[in-house]
Formats: C-alpha cells, structure tokens, sequence
C-alpha cells in the first residue's frame, strides 16, 4: 500500500499511464538522468551528481533553481537511481503532524532495509522550526533529503541543514537546450511545428528559459489548425509573451537593482537602461528605483559631478507630477546622466574613514581655540584663545588646526582628477601648501 503523501508512480519504476489524455509536459518527462535537458553542468560524469552516483555515495541535496528546469525530475530519477523509496511532499501543503507520519513511516523503511528519498518541493516555505526538525532524521539515515527552491538558500536556509546538504545550482534553460526540448515535442507528437525560422525563435523566448512553459506553448501552438508557417507577428497576435520573472521583494529585485547600480557604476548607458526596462517591466515601485538612482549620484558620482543629485531630485519630483509611465522617461533620463557622468567616490570613502577615525578618538576634546568662550570661566579655561579669524587673513585661509590636539591629522578627502572633483583636487592640494607653510 502507497505510503502517507505518496504520489501516483512513485518509486523507481516508470510511471505508470493515467487513464485519457496527458499533457505533453508530462509524456515528455525524463525516465533517464540522461534525458535531462540542460543541466549538464551537474548531471555530467564531472558534475557532482554524476560523481556522485559513480561512486555509490550520494548525500542529501538542495536543488536551487527557476521554475520548469528539471527539478522534481531529477528527484525522482534520483530515487530510481539509488533504488530508493520516493516520497514527495510540498512545504505549502505539509504541517508538522503530516510530516511526523512522513518521518514515521520512513523510520518503518529504514528498519526494514529500504531508504527513502524524501523530496521537499518549495522547502524554502517551511520556517527554521520545521527545517529543524529534518535534521535528526538526515544524520541517521532515516531519510536523504532532496530539497527544491527557487529562492536563494543562503536566505532561506537554516544554518544547520545546509551544512547537511549540498547547494546543486541549475541553470535556466537556454536557447539551445529550449530548441532540443522542442524538438523532442514534435517527434513526440509526429509532426513539425507550424512556424517559420523567426516565429519559432519568439516562440523559445517566450518560454523565458522555462522547460514546463515551452512544453505548454508548443502544445496550443500544435493544436492550432493552421496552413503553411506562420510568422512572428501571427504567432504574437495568438499568444501572450510570458512575464518575466521577478520578485520584487526576493533575490530577483536584488539581483536587477545590482545590475542597474553596476551598469551606472561602469559608465554604460545601454545597460543600464536595459536593467531599468527590466524592473520597470516586473513592475517595480518607481519611486524605488527614484530612490536608488539618487544614492547613485551621492555613491558613485558624488563631487565629480555636484548636479548629479540636483538632476536625481528633479526627475523624482517630475515623476511624483506626472506618474506613469510619462514620469518614468524622466527617470530613464536620469539614468543616462548618471551612467555617462564623471564618477568619484571620494567623498564616500572619506566619509567612511572619518567616522572609523572618530570611533577610534570620540572622547577627544577639540582644541580650545575654536571653542566658544560665553562665560568669564571659560575665556579663564583658554576657550577661545588665539583663534584667527579666517576672514582677517589676506587669503581667507589662516591655516590652524581644527583637529583635537593629540590626534594627528589625517588625510582623509582625496579627490579624483575627474570632472568637477580635478578643480576640488587643485583647491585641497593649494590649501594643503598653505597650512605647511603656515605650520597649521
């Protein structure tokens, strides 16, 4: 009898046929690791499964990857490799009394001599608690892990399992591997996609590096009574491009953001406007990324250019009038600024250093002589005493100390010789001349 949360054609035997039609997705499924399509990098006699399975030792996994890529697959195959017992079971659907009997009868098989390979789908939703509760039941051999998430491990993760699993990455499926998949499809269903070359093309990006997505759309594409091929703009006008993945509060929006930063950082319009297009598209929150370019100008131009900001703060507020999507060329505006403006992080850098400089010596007075002295105890104490009046010298510059007196003085702001900073650079280095001479 199938075990608690044992799904139809666990095991490692083929699965068996439903009754009536099945989707192509399904009839295409792997029944052999080396049918999957697009993970070489893992599977391979050098990747670490196939290392794995070569020398009869395979540990717990935690499959990191996006939707449709192969993972329940692998699983599966996985179990049907190591003659394991398979079992299934979703973190969105599972509490803790159902994995209790998911653990129990594992523990029956183990004492029997059969191990289950527990698959964990969307592991990532259980919360460090129930992640806790695996533990035992990895370290003595009740159950070997696989656990699939598409969300960072590092993030979601408990400590404690992840030091217990190995972090498997797989990739995205590319053109190439999407063209293999399709190409599998049409001799599964015994006939050519009706499509022409550019059409058949549109038809791999829509699937957004998606496996399942592609086998879907060649499905309605093939159900299609059509004559000849059709063309991109036909195969357009009949399906909807599939949207972009992104999460604007997961590893996605970090990771697009990044890009845009680094894009800006590199002095790179059009990528930086790409990565802009990107967010915009995944329906990011304009006034974040108004936020964002704004710390741009402040991090990564700074004083190279002073209008950098003023340019930020303006295209902000235009969008805050005009809201989308006529406020947003204006943000695009100002990323394009930003990319193609002087950059310097000078400032920053200086910043930084004054506030390590000023943990380190934050109890030191400054010198009495630019101290204000309102009372008669405090003129007796030296407050105020031989303070030069910048304004008196010939120069504007008296050139004294500001910094307390038992702390040497730091060289902290060294501006760039780029943009409006090379000016800055001229007036530091004239200054600096000044306060040697004058033994500031």
């Amino acid at each position: 009898m199938a075990d608690l949360f044992d799904t139809p054609g666990e095991g490692p035997a083929k699965s068996p046929e439903a009754p009536g039609p099945r989707p192509l997705a399904d009839r295409l499924r792997p029944q052999a690791l080396s049918e999957v399509i697009g993970q070489e990098h893992v599977l391979g006699p050098e990747g670490p499964l196939g290392v794995m399975l070569a020398s009869g030792a395979l540990s717990s996994l935690v499959l990191w990857g996006p939707p449709g890529v192969g993972k329940t697959t692998i699983a599966r195959l996985l179990a049907a490799e190591t003659d394991l017992h398979f079992v299934q079971i979703s973190a969105i659907f599972t509490g803790v009394p159902e994995l209790r009997k998911v653990f129990e009868a594992a523990r029956h098989r183990h004492q029997n001599g059969q191990g289950t390979l527990l698959f964990v789908d969307e592991i990532h939703r259980f919360n460090k608690a129930q992640q806790d509760g695996f533990l035992p039941h990895m370290e003595d051999g009740t159950i070997l892990l696989v656990g699939a998430t598409t969300e960072n491990p590092s993030f979601e993760l408990n400590a404690a399992l992840l030091s217990r699993a190995q972090v498997l990455t797989l990739k995205r499926l590319d053109l190439a591997a999407l063209e293999r998949l399709a190409q599998r499809a049409e001799k599964d269903m015994d006939r050519a996609l009706p499509l022409d070359g550019p059409a058949r093309e549109a038809l791999l990006e829509m699937a957004d590096g998606d496996g399942r997505a592609l086998l879907n759309l060649v499905e309605q594409v093939m159900a299609w009574k059509v004559e000849g091929k059709l063309d991109t703009g036909q195969l357009s006008t009949r399906l909807m491009r599939r949207a972009a993945k992104y999460d604007k509060s997961g590893e996605e929006h970090y990771n697009l953001i990044s890009a845009l930063h680094k894009s800006v950082r590199g002095s790179d319009p059009d990528a930086a406007l790409y990565w802009l297009a990107r967010m915009f598209e995944g329906g990011e929150d304009p006034r974040f990324l108004a936020r964002r370019l704004t710390r741009m100008a402040v991090e990564d131009i700074g004083l190279a250019d002073p209008n950098a900001q003023t340019h930020c703060l303006h295209a902000w507020e235009v969008y805050e009038r005009l809201g989308s999507p006529e406020g947003e060329l204006a943000l695009a505006q100002a990323t394009v600024y930003l990319a193609l403006a002087p950059k310097s992080n000078a400032a920053y850098v200086a910043y930084k250093a004054a506030r390590v400089s000023a943990k380190k010596t934050g109890s030191e007075p400054p010198p009495k002589h630019i101290l204000n002295a309102p009372t008669r105890l405090m003129k007796d104490e030296g407050y105020g005493a031989g303070y030069a009046y910048d304004h008196d010298a010939e120069d504007g510059f008296s050139g004294q100390n500001y910094f307390p007196e038992t702390m040497k003085r730091p060289v902290l702001y060294q501006p760039v010789e780029r943009g409006f900073e090379r000016e800055l650079k001229k007036r530091v280095d004239w200054f600096a001349k000044l306060r040697t001479q004058r033994g500031g």
